[in-house]
């Protein structure tokens, strides 16, 4: 089929493409090689298509108005959304994406090549014709433009070859069709991945979602629905997690496969169940445990088994002491990183463990998984807010109701007003003790961090905690011990630092064990009327926290300025803070501050990591790993610009970037 009968059936809507599919991925340099191919008339490959009768809402882009067979794309989607938009300068309706990525291709008519429109190269020289324009313009406009100007070729060549570009509509593209309606999802899935094997595969939850959106477009929608309304409240979740939830609720699985005999009306039902489930658990964790944004909610995996047992309870848990046994089993979970690998098998095995035991069994599962489950001084042993043990300390902060050192007001209770948002506070500060020679890790030690409110961390600073400690005890009497910081004095000078941080572990170890001790035995405080408390999928009020999150400065500056960029480029949102764990062990073999584990463009690209001021041993693990690792904002840029093609403009930078960006 013609290039040009291939525009015009996405344009009529004949061609769509099916809800498993995902959106466009491709960079600029693929449009650009994908079109400096078809202008040498190098192969590009062809198109896969199932052509049948579907629902029209299962598919994005509405089916064409002549009531035909429609032709689902299943491999081809990059090249026809590429083709589609360079030459109408306009997404198709089945677009998701980032347009930019072939917004104003440009070809030389001289040098015969293809670039993307950059001012400094092209404002002037009349030998760069868009694209876009020569598609959609008068031939004989888009001629005059050069035509006077000084040229090595004559008029004639140029021509020529703004000829051989219009007549890529004319290319001749292969289209294999699979025909019949008879087919199943997992047949035409099966045939997706086998013909595109240099590309993504389709992931079970993939497939899982796939099946539901070709009976129920309504599935995603509600999906994401749910996902945004946390969002608002704090909490970011990934569609495949509750995709998981859902499953485990719906058949007391963990495998996505256990939803093939589940009907629409059913996996509804179990979706309402588990967001039920979920907002009394979220509650209840705010609660009892301060937890109040999703930097403090750890292993959300071990959430699952939870929602499957609160869901078998009508979407609630009255008892208050089977309320602790629940809070003792997901923080050990999350301490010991239970779901950082294997966890459709861990899932499961909880799973089991939950249904013959209930959450007595699922703690017998975790003493035979873990052995000990006593916190000792060297797990606080830890560096940065991407630890493990983070979440921890700001579980004590709140549940001890620590007090600010310097205005006493428990960081428990709600606190109103811009500068009373909570900060990670170095009780020693940065910048004494990089100037002592310690290293980043000693800086950004677990033991090393407090939370305080905004205003105070800007009035300590950077002072010496020998005389602000000094103060804020002599101010307020306990307020140290209300933050596990040692009381002997001798330990706040700078060159007893190393055991200022072994003191403080070991108080902080203490602290862990008595919170755990109480809600193992349930008689900690009893948790407020959470089962009475909002939750929206069951019509009652929204979720509602005391303190606003912690904002923990520093180098989630530098974190920010990241993930604005990523944002505004419309590439894949990169992880924070990354646990990278060995699959067998669970032991965490290296943290990033920012990683795309899939690679920025994913399953196409190899997995690339943020450090700020990366230390030696994080360096090598990533590269033993297979990513690509960037210390510096400005060659991270640089990155980004050779991977997606494009110059990224210095307004769209932020701090060093702009001022080292080349040229």
């Amino acid at each position: 089929m013609k290039i040009s009968a291939i525009l015009n059936n996405i344009e009529l809507e004949q061609f769509a493409l099916p809800e498993f599919q995902r959106g466009y991925v491709w960079g600029r340099a693929d449009v650009r090689n994908l079109f400096d191919s078809l202008y040498r008339r190098y192969p590009v490959g062809g198109f896969l298509v199932w052509t049948t009768q579907p629902d029209p809402q299962t598919v994005r882009g509405e089916p064409g108005q002549t009531g035909g067979a429609v032709k689902l794309l299943l491999d081809g989607q990059q090249r026809a959304t590429s083709l589609f938009g360079v030459v109408h300068g306009r997404p198709p309706e089945f677009f998701q994406g980032n347009e930019k990525a072939f917004t104003d291709l440009y070809f030389n008519v001289e040098t015969e090549t293809f670039e993307f429109y950059g001012p400094v190269k092209m404002a002037d020289d009349p030998l760069w014709v868009s694209v876009t324009d020569l598609f959609n313009s008068e031939f004989e406009q888009v001629v005059h433009r050069f035509e006077q100007g000084s040229r090595n070729f004559p008029l004639v060549t140029y021509i020529k070859r703004l000829n051989r570009l219009l007549e890529i509509r004319e290319t001749d593209l292969h289209i294999e069709e699979i025909a019949g309606d008879d087919r199943t999802v997992d047949e035409v899935v099966e045939i997706f991945n086998r013909v595109n094997s240099g590309g993504t595969k389709l992931s079970s939850a993939d497939l899982a979602l796939a099946r539901l959106c070709a009976h129920s477009p309504q599935v995603r929608n509600e999906l994401r629905r749910l996902l945004g309304d946390w969002e608002k409240a704090q909490f970011s979740f990934r569609q495949e997690w509750l995709l998981r939830c859902a499953t485990a609720v719906a058949t007391n699985q963990a495998s996505f496969d256990s939803l093939r005999d589940v009907s629409v009306s059913e996996f509804d039902a179990a979706l309402k169940r588990a967001a039920q489930s979920i907002e009394f658990i979220l509650n209840l964790f705010g609660d009892r445990l301060g937890i109040d944004h999703s930097r403090v909610l750890a292993g959300p995996y071990a959430l699952a088994a939870l929602i499957r047992m609160v869901s078998e309870q009508g979407g609630s848990v009255t008892d208050n002491q089977t309320q602790q046994r629940m809070l003792f089993w997901y923080m050990h979970c999350f301490m010991w990183g239970r779901y950082s690998a294997s966890t459709e098998t861990k899932l499961q095995r909880d799973l089991h463990a939950l249904d013959s035991g209930g959450i007595d069994g699922l703690i017998r599962e975790l003493e035979q998984w873990r052995g000990s489950l006593t916190v000792q001084p060297d797990d606080f042993d830890s560096s940065s807010i991407g630890a493990r043990f983070y979440p921890l300390l700001y579980i004590l902060t709140r549940v001890n109701a620590s007090r600010g050192l310097f205005s006493g007001i428990q960081l428990s209770h709600a606190l109103l007003g811009k500068h009373s948002k909570l900060h990670v506070h170095h009780i020693f500060p940065k910048k004494r003790l990089y100037d002592a020679g310690y290293s980043r890790s000693q800086v950004n030690a677990l033991a090393n961090f407090c939370f305080l409110t905004a205003s105070e961390n800007q009035e300590i600073s950077a002072a010496d905690p020998a005389l602000y400690l000094a103060k804020a005890e002599a101010a307020r009497p306990g307020v140290l011990a209300s933050q596990w910081i040692p009381q002997d004095d001798a330990l706040w000078q700078i060159d007893r630092y190393p055991d200022f941080l072994a003191a403080r572990r070991a108080l902080l170890a203490d602290a862990a064990n008595d919170l755990l001790t109480t809600l193992l035995a349930g008689t900690g405080v009893p948790a407020q009327q959470v089962d009475d408390r909002a939750t929206s999928a069951s019509g009652k009020p929204p979720l509602t926290f005391e303190l606003q999150p912690a904002d923990d400065e520093a180098e989630d500056e530098e974190i920010k300025d990241v993930l604005t960029l990523a944002s505004e480029l419309g590439i894949a949102t990169p992880e924070t803070h990354y646990e990278i764990c060995d699959d067998e062990t669970d032991e965490v073999l290296a943290v990033a501050d920012i990683a795309w584990p899939q690679g920025i463009q994913p399953g196409r690209t190899q997995p690339v990591a943020f450090l700020i001021d990366a230390d030696p041993h994080t360096e090598e693990q990533l590269g033993e790993l297979g990513y690509r690792f960037f210390t510096t904002k400005t060659r991270l840029v640089w990155h980004l610009e050779e991977l997606l093609g494009i110059d990224i403009d210095g307004d769209q930078i932020i701090g060093d970037v702009a001022e080292n960006l080349p040229g």
